[in-house]
Order: C-alpha cells, then structure tokens, then sequence
C-alpha cells in the first residue's frame, strides 16, 4: 500500500469528497459524468505535482475561489495542492513550495481509454505519451523539455513579426539545439529499452509468434546540424510563422512483423501491444526510481476482454492499484 486516503475541495465537480484506499485494489464505480476520473486527477496531481488532463482553472469547481487536494500517505506523510485562482501551492512537511519538490513525487502508471488508441494516434499524441513517461523516468527530461518548448514559443513569436531577421533568432536557435539534441538522445535511448523487451512482453500477452517493434522518427543529428538546419530554414519558417524543424516534429511509429502496426494489427492485437508497453513502463520505473508505482486505471476494463484484464491484474497484483469502472449508482468504492 502506498496511498491512504484522498481529500477533495471544489475539485471539477466535487464540492467535497473524501475516499480510503485498500492496500491492493481499489474500484470506484459509477455512472458516466460523476467525476471517477477527477479522482485519479487528483490523485495524479498529488503524486506528480500536475494534471494529466487541464490547466489549473479548468479544474476549479465552476463558482469556486480555489481547490483544495490533500493526500495522506500509509506511513503518515501528507500533500496537500492548494489553487486560489491564480496560484498553486504545494503544503509537504508544514512548507509551502510553488513546485512539487523531486523527493515528494511518487511514480504512477497511467491507464486511460485514450492509450488504447496509441498506435494508430497521431504523432502529437505519441509524443506526449512518450514525454510524461520519460519525465517521470528522469527529472532533466522535464526540465529540457520545459525550456526546449519555452525557446520554441518565443521563436515562433518572432517569426511572425515582420521586421524579423535570421540574427535574431541566433540565441533561441543555440537554446533549441542544446535542449533539442539531448531530448532526441534520451528517447533514443529509451525506445532501444522498449525495443529489447517489447516483443517478448507482447508474446506473452497475445500468446502467439508475432514481432512488435517501435521505430523513432526524428531528423535530429547532433547540435550543430540542428543549428545549421534552423538558420538554412529561417525563410521558410518565417513564411510558414512556426518553426518547421526539431524533436516537436518526431514522430514514433509501431512495426508489427515489420509492417507499420497502424492498419495492419487487429484490434485485439493493438490492445495486447499497448498493455505490453504499460508493463514496461512499470519495469522501467522500478529498475531506473526503486519504487513501484501507484497503477491508475480510468474505465479500461469496459475495453479490455476477459483474457486480456485478468493479465493487466495479474501483472499488476504486486501493485497498489485505483480503478473506474462505469456503473448506475452515485459513487460507490469496491475492494
């Protein structure tokens, strides 16, 4: 066990709720809209110090002057997430943070309907699947792509005033490939990982012969190429008003036999390849943090057939684990 209990103000649509987690499973159930995956926000927001899903004032309860998450571990320790409609806050241990400070972050698999749609998503959303997952893997992730995405706004803006020249853009572009080049490396390597397990942890799942591959897409090289290929495409890109190179343009595609696995895998089989890559997420975890995550899983079983939820449970048994399930009543929790 790792998560206690869980207090809620004015979060989404919870004016104020309170749930005590069991030690294994935990299963929340009730009928569509009546805020289950609020919950799991919530409790992702506590563990990992933001949202998988909005921004902070969409999560503030319409009316409401602030929201209120507090966290209580099995050993006693406490987090609470406090926003007062302009600012976030973090109570750890009596003291006030604006970020959730690295030590206080627990790691948590993910499981949302979305991630069943992966392989044949777009390239955007593999993206971002493939950042939160790294993020939590290694905290200089975030950070690099925190301030790759901060010099690629500002770029952008100044692509779209007119009197902009390639000078101007010498310092973001240096900030782009510094940041750009070690975010491509750290995928690089993290995919070469997913790719020596993946096929294997898919057999098992599927119970047949077939080789799954993931393949990263990117035209990233090294800082200098990335430099040169910045300032070559200062006129295009002053056309276009964005920037038309760097890793937000990479792309990472599934093979399945070697043939791309979007319109060549069956349903069933890009259900067994995205529960594979979940298990490896949690192996990663463990091997890189010496933690096990907290497992959340937001209404997947409604997805899944018997075959392939009794192996997501049985991968999964040695770890806490929240889920949501549709059902008629309010709110119920099920051990």
């Amino acid at each position: 066990m790792v998560v206690k209990r869980l207090k809620l103000m004015n979060f989404r649509s919870h004016e104020g709720f309170r749930v005590d987690f069991e030690p294994q499973t935990t299963k929340l159930i009730g009928r569509n809209g009546c805020g289950k995956t609020s919950i799991l926000e919530a409790l992702y927001e506590a563990l990992q110090g933001k949202s998988f899903r909005a921004v902070d004032r969409e999560i503030l309860r319409r009316g409401a002057e602030f929201y209120r998450v507090e966290l209580e571990y099995e050993d006693g320790r406490k987090v609470a997430v406090v926003f007062d409609g302009e600012k976030k806050e973090f109570l750890v241990e009596d003291k006030k943070t604006r970020r959730l400070p690295k030590k206080n972050k627990y790691p948590i698999v993910l499981f949302e309907p979305d991630d069943l749609n992966l392989v044949g998503s777009s390239p955007t959303s593999r993206r971002n699947y493939f950042d939160r997952v790294l993020g939590q893997l290694d905290e200089g992730y975030s950070v690099a792509l925190n301030r790759y995405n901060k010099a690629l706004k500002q770029r952008n803006e100044l692509l779209k005033e007119e009197m902009t020249e390639v000078n101007d853009m010498f310092s973001w572009n240096v900030l782009l490939a510094k940041y750009g080049v070690e975010l491509y490396e750290a995928r690089a390597r993290a995919i070469q990982e997913v790719n020596e397990r993946i096929t294997k942890t898919y057999q098992s799942i599927a119970e047949n012969a077939d080789e799954v591959q993931l393949e990263y897409i990117s035209e990233v090289q090294d800082e200098t190429d990335f430099l040169e290929k910045l300032e070559r495409n200062f006129e295009r890109d002053r056309i276009l008003g964005h920037t038309s190179f760097g890793v937000h343009r990479d792309n990472f595609e599934f093979q399945f036999n070697r043939v791309k696995a979007d319109g060549s895998a069956s349903r069933g089989e890009v259900r067994s390849l995205v529960i594979a890559l979940k298990f490896i997420e949690a192996e990663m975890i463990i091997r890189e943090l010496r933690q096990k995550p907290v497992v959340l899983l937001d209404d997947v079983f409604s997805e899944l057939d018997e075959k392939r939820q009794k192996c997501l449970v049985r991968n999964f048994q040695e770890h806490q684990i929240i889920l949501t399930s549709v059902g008629e009543e309010e709110m119920v929790k099920v051990s």
